[in-house]
């Protein structure tokens, strides 16, 4: 499925942690760890199903605290998306596609997100690209969520 509604936005964050490569990339394949730094600040998440091998797929729910002004994309306060590992590479990179369970067109098709993982002296920088964001993410809100999340995996594996 391509996303022609995403007009092809691509965003970025990035962030050095003070952890292992190692470390950082096995906070990914356990799913209580992902579930406990993944959502973003405002939001909570469980994970459904979770198959951490290429090619291997997993569903997630993230739901808005009732403090949020937030609405969600599947619901009123939540966003369910499916993930689908396309590479996992030991420490180096994980790239996956993002399905969002909507019935919006806004956030309908596939972002391919990558986690990247670059060892420094100091720790490694984690940079996420994510590719063809649909539309209806606005991208003042993506930043902010995206930052949030590497702030938790920051507090989580530091």
């Amino acid at each position: 499925m391509t996303n022609v509604s995403s007009d092809n936005r691509t965003d970025t964050a990035s962030r050095v942690i003070m952890a292992e490569p190692q470390t950082i990339y096995q906070a990914f394949l356990n799913p209580k760890s992902l579930v406990s730094w993944l959502p973003p600040k405002g939001m909570s998440g469980h994970i459904d199903n979770f198959d951490p091998r290429e090619g291997g797929t997993y569903k997630m729910t993230l739901t808005y605290e009732e403090d949020q002004q937030s609405s969600g994309k599947t619901s009123e306060n939540t966003d369910v998306y499916q993930g689908k590992f396309l590479e996992l590479v030991p420490d180096k990179r994980i790239v996956q596609l993002v399905i969002f369970d909507s019935e919006s067109p806004e956030f309908t098709g596939e972002m391919k997100q990558k986690w990247l993982f670059e060892s420094l002296a100091e720790g490694t920088r984690i940079t996420i690209v994510c590719e063809n964001v649909p539309k209806g993410i606005r991208k003042e809100d993506h930043d902010i969520g995206l930052k949030s999340t590497l702030e938790n995996l920051a507090i989580f594996v530091e």
